[in-house]
Order: structure tokens, then sequence, then C-alpha cells
């Protein structure tokens, strides 16, 4: 698996480096100043001390400590950041603050929207229309129209004279309310701007934020907006809840190690990729935090330096990314999306750092601890509303309950006789305490001086019922608040569900979440260099193109190598290395391989017995010479055999005639052998000279049968026991695979196997064994039922009608399933639901076989039933191999040594 440090790509988009290269000439000035070298100053301000190891510490004293301070301060406060309360950076939120002041329900051009902004953010238009735009590709707050780049291609917006944009709905409910704004002044004190906007939502966590200040960063990462809602209100309820990132470019993330959002945790992200036909993969999503020229270069450079080998890349992606992957012929289409995701851009690692600014601080926090800010925050804005709602209607009711008094009483006829405006308020004073002991405050000058400024029309015109109707409407609205402000949480758990319902739809999570499995580069780097060997200098290597040629390799391979004289070496491809003389094999090395075994005959030393072994190699130290004899100088290998499934063979040993050996030529199965470990001194196979080793027959695998599981979560193939278990497989077993979309295939079971999302049939094949399947015929509009075998390994092919809407209904591996037909009710009559005996019903046809018709009446549901009772012919396992000697006797016939080992002759 490729280092995940080096799959972290920044992203170039933030706004803050188009900050820095917009910052006033005051701060450029602190800049050259904080970088003034020490050695080279004479004001004093600067001095030197060296510790204990030698080491230089140059301290910042005076003015420039203050100043480098104020300038870190600055960048992490008021450009790098966003708030906790709002989650907005300062440019952005003044941006959204000048869209309000402009709103009038029409687009403004971005250009002035820009320039308003600059009343309140100095920095440059260049700063300001970055954010702007980046803001308005997160699709939330701002309703754009024009040309505002692609994150899935990279393309930038157009000139901001030329897009436009205003704001959205949701930004209008969710964002401002200017009786409880935090008000504060602007950088020129003209002008008053929010310090923090009133957001009543998790704004930080559905966008997420980055930024990079002095001495520390921060990388929110964005979710979901129907996800957050929901554990919104769990957090209302009392109710756990977890959070995981969505990205708008959708892609594959591994959450595993998310660690919500803090420092230390990771995101492994894919690009989702799928094959299209044999030769052609096709990338339909990307990961996050790169685009699709991004991606495409990676791919060509891992095709330049050989790890991949692609034919051609086709850039399709306009509205949905679609980048078609053209192969070599021959090329595994499993094996390159893996290495895809080991050697490019297809798989990325996101470090998340939760930083955000509390009470002018920096403050390190998860995404749980932020939602719950956020949506305890959002309790008390809507608090504070209801209660600046209640005050508003009570001062409503109190005002038409005067001006009612004031009517119907005929208060203003006291006014005639005054002639002074104290004496007009004192009249109407008085004339209206009689009546007012049911209001609930007292009276004030200003609501006499309201009450007097109401036109002779509208009193002539008053209707005392209206007035009343409205009093009491204005009641039950009190009664509402109050109830509200009573019931807070319910009133705020009502409030997010309604904007789940307002702008929730089409909002769904984009990014599918999985664990996925490690991808080892060793299995899937291409092998585009060639392996050669001296076998008799004893050098190994790639630029040895004169001598032997080996295999293709990559230069991240290992090579096993043996020797004559029974030594064994591993090491790492190289242009040339020298091993040991008189190599007899030498192949690709994988450690984690137990099924190749090694069949070995030795002599001990120049003149001792030989001995025969059969053995695997696993752990081993690099560039170690290991002695696979018993020790004795001058042992030589007389035999040697490299099995990669554990065959054993059966050989024939010709001894040199010496003395009275009657029997010269024998035969010895490795089957008798048991695998031990390279160190094992091994068997005797006979205590006279060898003259000559033949092979009689070539061996079979004698390892047991390799289990193969299925893990869903990873969606592959592992012999490490994890997942439901498909069977014992020998070299020759395949397995099955069927798609909902009626595609099947047969193959062998790699590991490296990717499975499509629509598998809905993954098990042993058994080739006897017949599949029945009910499907709908598009063209006939007709249910077919059929039953057939698979004609052909290794190939996907169709086997129900290729019409567009043609759907496979159900169907079955058993041997004799069931079907069960339900039928609608058509003008209140109920057809009797129908079991179908799938065997009795159709024989076994071939595989394009159109089937035989179900029905010609309307279905509602096919069912699949309890198939019926079976019993398939016992497969019969080769019992297993006894040791024999020589004449092929039995265990009793077996000598041995005085050291307990079998004499084979």
């Amino acid at each position: 698996m490729k280092d995940e440090e080096d799959d972290i790509i920044p992203n170039q988009d933030d706004e803050n480096s188009a900050e820095e290269q917009s910052t006033d000439d005051s701060q450029e000035k602190e800049e050259e100043i904080i970088k003034v070298d020490a050695k080279n100053f004479e004001g004093g301000h600067f001095y030197d001390n060296t510790n204990d190891e030698g080491d230089t510490i140059t301290k910042v004293t005076g003015m420039y400590k203050d100043w480098f301070l104020d300038y870190a301060s600055y960048v992490i406060l008021e450009r790098a950041v966003p708030a906790i309360e709002d989650g907005f950076k300062p440019v952005q939120r003044r941006i959204m603050h000048s869209l309000k002041e402009l709103d009038d329900g029409r687009y403004n051009k971005v250009a002035n929207v820009v320039g308003h902004t600059m009343q309140y953010h100095p920095h440059g238009d260049a700063s300001i229309g970055d954010a702007m735009v980046q803001l308005g590709q997160k699709e939330l707050l701002i309703d754009c129209q024009g040309n505002w780049g692609n994150i899935l291609t990279g393309d930038s917006a157009a000139a901001s004279r030329y897009i436009e944009a205003r704001l959205s709905k949701f930004g209008l409910e969710v964002l401002y309310s200017p009786k409880i704004t935090d008000w504060g002044v602007s950088y020129d004190g003209r002008r008053a701007e929010p310090n923090n906007l009133p957001v009543k939502f998790p704004l930080l966590l559905a966008q997420g934020a980055e930024g990079i200040a002095v001495g520390l960063s921060t990388k929110v990462l964005p979710h979901n907006f129907i996800e957050l809602i929901d554990s919104s209100i769990k957090i209302l309820k009392g109710k756990p809840f977890t959070l995981y990132p969505d990205f708008l470019t959708e892609g594959i993330a591994d959450i595993s190690n998310y660690n919500d959002g803090l420092r230390g945790g990771r995101v492994r992200v894919r690009a989702k990729i799928a094959q299209l036909d044999k030769n052609t993969l096709v990338i339909t999503q990307i990961p996050f935090s790169t685009n699709t020229t991004t991606l495409i270069d990676s791919i060509l450079k891992a095709n330049e330096k050989g790890k991949i080998k692609v034919k051609k890349i086709e850039d399709n992606t306009a509205a949905n990314v679609e980048i078609l992957i053209h192969m070599y012929p021959g090329i595994s289409p499993d094996k390159t999306i893996d290495a895809l995701y080991a050697f490019t851009a297809c798989e990325t690692s996101i470090a998340p750092l939760g930083c955000v600014i509390e009470d002018n601080k920096p403050l390190f926090i998860g995404v749980s601890e932020m939602l719950k800010i956020s949506t305890n925050r959002t309790v008390q804005l809507l608090k504070s509303e209801l209660e600046i709602q209640l005050k508003e209607l009570e001062e409503q009711w109190h005002f038409l309950s005067l001006e009612r008094i004031f009517i119907e009483n005929k208060v203003y006829r006291l006014i005639e006789e005054e002639t002074t405006r104290e004496g007009v308020i004192n009249a109407v004073d008085e004339g209206l305490k009689p009546h007012i002991k049911h209001l609930k405050r007292a009276i004030t000058e200003e609501d006499i001086l309201r009450l007097l400024e109401i036109k002779i029309m509208r009193i002539s015109r008053f209707d005392s019922n209206k007035a009343q109707d409205k009093i009491e409407a204005l009641e039950g609205n009190i009664e509402q608040v109050k109830h509200d402000l009573e019931h807070l949480i319910d009133f705020a758990i009502a409030y997010f569900l309604k904007l789940k319902e307002k702008y929730g739809k089409g909002r769904e999570r984009k990014t599918e979440l999985r664990v996925f499995d490690d991808i080892e580069a060793t299995k899937v780097i291409l092998r585009n260099t060639k392996l050669y060997v001296n076998k008799v200098e004893g050098f190994v290597g790639t630029s040895l193109k004169r001598d032997e040629y080996v295999t293709d390799c990559s230069d991240i391979d290992d090579v096993i190598v043996f020797m004559r004289d029974g030594s064994m070496m591993i090491t790492k491809v190289d242009a040339k290395t020298f091993v040991g003389k008189d190599i007899i094999h030498i192949s690709i090395f994988d450690k984690s391989d137990k099924r190749t075994i090694y069949n070995l005959i030795y002599r001990d030393g120049k003149s001792g017995p030989s001995y025969i072994k059969r053995f695997n190699v696993t752990a081993v130290t690099r560039d170690k010479n290991y002695d696979l004899t018993n020790g004795t100088k001058g042992s030589q290998i007389l035999y040697f055999s490299h099995n990669p499934n554990g065959e054993a063979e059966v050989i024939t040993i010709l001894l040199r005639q010496i003395g009275s050996i009657k029997k010269l030529k024998f035969d010895i199965d490795f089957a008798s052998m048991a695998i031990k470990g390279r160190s094992s001194k091994g068997n005797i196979a006979s205590k006279y000279p060898i003259k000559k080793i033949e092979i009689k027959e070539k061996g079979i695998s004698t390892l047991l049968p390799r289990k193969v599981w299925y893990d869903e979560t990873v969606q592959r193939l592992n012999v490490d026991a994890r997942g439901e278990l498909l069977g014992e497989f020998r070299p020759n077993d395949k397995i099955l695979i069927i798609q909902q979309s009626g595609k099947l295939k047969v193959i062998t079971p790699e590991l490296t196997t990717h499975f499509d999302p629509d598998m809905i049939v993954l098990e042993k094949w058994i080739p006897k064994k017949p599949i029945s399947a009910i499907y709908f015929d598009g063209e006939k509009e007709r249910y077919y039922l059929k039953r057939f075998l698979v004609e052909t390994e290794n190939k996907e092919d169709i086997f129900i009608t290729e019409h567009a809407n043609s759907q496979l209904e159900i169907v079955s591996t058993d041997y004799r399933p069931v079907a069960e037909l339900i039928f609608p009710k058509i003008k209140g009559v109920q057809k009797e639901t129908i079991s179908v005996d799938v065997e009795a019903f159709i024989a076994v046809k071939g595989f394009k076989a159109l089937g035989n018709q179900l029905t010609t009446d309307k279905v509602k549901q096919v069912n699949l039933l309890e198939s019926l009772q079976y019993e398939p012919p016992v497969e019969v396992v080769p019992e297993n191999l006894e040791v024999k000697d020589a004449h092929g006797g039995d265990d009793s016939d077996i000598q041995r040594d005085e050291d307990g080992q079998i004499i084979l002759f």
C-alpha cells in the first residue's frame, strides 16, 4: 500500500492563499521586518544564545516580538480559521453580509458584490472573488448563474463581471436575523458589520473549511446536509450519534480512522472505477481534493514510470465524471484497478484537523463537539427570536387594546379644550385610566403620542368587531409563542425537521462509505522490466541483457535464488547483484505465499548419503544466505523442483554400481514426504551414490483445497477466514457470479477480483448444476422461466433478453427451486397465487434460450419459496496418499535408521 503521507493532495483553492497574495502594503512591510536576519541587524533588538548542544537560538525582542505576535494573531483570527459561532471566515462573512444588503430578489454581478464587500474587507478584490466562487461551488448559500467553474474538472470560474449571484432561499432562512445579530464596526469605522451571523444550522460542518495560518492550520471536512439535521435532532433528544464526511465529488470513503475529525485521524477516499468491457475501465466518481485533470495526470505519470500499462485515456466529463481508461489486450482489469488505487490519485488520504476560533482563541475540537455547540447555539438563537417575537406581539396587543379604548370611549374628544402639549397628553392619560386595568404594562408618553397620531379617517371607519378579532388573533399568537418558549427543545426539533423537508431533497449522501482492503503494491504493480541471470558466474539483474532471460519483474520485486551447493538467498531486484555461483533456480518471491512447495534431493558432503525433503519458504531475511542441506562441506543438490501449488511428482533414481547392490533403480513419490521447514534435514533417499534422477510422472497438488471467503465489508475474496465461506477450492475450481442486470460469469477465484455493486449471487461453481431464472422480457412484455448450464468460462455474458425494459426478477442455483407468482387485483377480482415447480415446468436448455412463458397475466410480485428436497451425487475425493517404499510396500515395510529417519532404499 502506498504511504498515506504521499496521498495528501493539498487543496489549492483555499481563499487564504489568494488573500495572502493581496495583503496590503503595511502587512507586507511587517512580513519583511519579521524576516530580518539577526546577524545583519544592528538595532540591538535581536540577540544570540548558544545552548548546551551548540545550536544558536535567536530570540525576538522589543517591538519585533510584538509585531510578530500581532501578525500571527491577525492571520489566525482574521483570515485563515473559521469561527465556531457561524462557521465563516471573515471574508466569507462579509461576502454574505454584502449579498444581504444587495438582495432584492434579482441576480447581482459578482463584480458588484466584490466591490460592495471591499467596504468591509480590506484585502483586494482577488481574495474576495476567489472566496465567493468557493462558496458558490458548495451549492448551499449562493444561487449561482453563469460559469462558476467546475469542481469535477478543476476548470476555473469566468471573470467576476460575467457571472451573477444572489442569496439562496436556504441562506436567507438560516443566516440572517438582524434583531439578534452581534454587530461591530467595519475596519474604517464608517459602517456596521456583523461580528458573527446568527446561523441557525451547522454550516461549518456542511461546507467544511480549510486554512493555513501562522503556526497552525485547519481542515474540517464537509458532511451530509440531511445527516447533520438528523444528528442535531438526536442531540436535542439526548440520543447518541455519529458523523462522517460526505463530498460533492462523491467517490468511496473509508472512515474507519476518522477519529471524529481530530488531529491524527485519516480518511481514505477512492475514485469509483468499474469495468466497462474487457479492455476498458471507466471512472465515474473521483476522490475529494482531486479533479479529473490532476487524476488523469497522475495516471499518465504512473504509466510513464511503468507502474501501470494504459493504452489511451479519454475524458468525457461534463455534468458527470466519465474517464475512460483503455488497456492493452491481456492486461488484467482487476489488477489495473488495484494499481490505480496504489500508484495514482485514484486513492487519496486526507488528514482532518478540527480547529476553530472561539472567544478569539484557537480551539481544537472534533466534529461531534462542533455539532453540539452549533445545535445548542441554534436553540439559543431560536429562543432569542421567540423572545423578541413575544415582546413585539405583546406590544402590538398593548397598542391595539389602547387604540380600541381610545376610539370606543371617545377619549380623543377630551383634547378639544386643551391648548398645550402637556395638557393634551394629560387629558388623554386621564381619559384612559378608567379602562386600562386589563393591560399588561403601564401607559407611557410614547403610547399616548402614537394614539394622537391616529388619523380622523381611521377613527371614523373604526370597526369594534374587527379590532376585537385582531386582538384575539394576537392573543392566540402570544400563547403559541409562550408555548414554544416553554417547549423550546420541541420547537427546535420542529425547526430542523422543517429545514430537512424544505431543503433536503436532492441532498442525500453522495459518498459511499466502505472499509478498504490494503493493496500490496508488489501484487499489482506492472512487471515492465526483464530479469536476467548468469547461472555460472552467479549474477542476477535487469541489466544482464546478454545472459539468460528469467521473467518479467518490477523494481519493487524480490527474487529467490537456489545454488547447486544447497544455499538459498532472497534479494531485491537490481541492475546487477551477485548471489552465488552455479545457480539452479531463480524466480519472483512472494513472502505471503505458503502454497509454493520446493522438492529437493541433496547429497550430504562429498560421499555421504542422499536426503529427500519438501519445504516452503516464508519468513526470511533479505540478502542472507540460508543452507538447505545438513551443513556438511561439499554437499550438493542432486534434484530440485519448484511447485506453485504443492505438486508432488514421482521420480526414478538410478544408483551407481558399487559392490553387491542388487536394485540399481527405484521410484520415489514426493507425495509420501511431509512438508516441513527449509531448515529440516529431510529423510534418507539412499545410502549409496546416486548416478541419475529422472522424472517418471508429473505430480498433482498434495495440499488441502484452499478455503476461500468473501468479505462483504471490503467486497473482496480472502483466505483469512473473514466473511462468508464460499467453499474449498482446488486449482481448477471456479466461482459463479450473477448480477441483477442478468450478467453472469465464471472465473478463477483470484484475491484481486473486484465485484460489481449489483452482484446477487456469488458461490462456488458446480458445472453440472443448473441455474434457474425468471425474467420480464421488455419486448414481448411477458414473464419467462428458463433453466440452463454455463457454457463458457472466464467470459461475461447476459442470460436475459437485451431489451432496455427487460428485467431479472429472481435467480436460483438450487437444484429444485419453487417460485411463487402473485397477481394484482384487477377490477375487484383477485387471481389466485400460483406456485411453480421449476424442474417440472421446464427442462435444462441452452444458455441463450428464451425459456418458457410463465403467464400472459400481469404479475405483481415474484418470490422464491423453499426448494424441494434433492440429494446431489457424492463428490469423489481421492484418499490421502500413504507413504510407500520403493517396492510399493505398506507402512510396516518401511525401514528407519538409528535417528528414526525413513530409509526408502
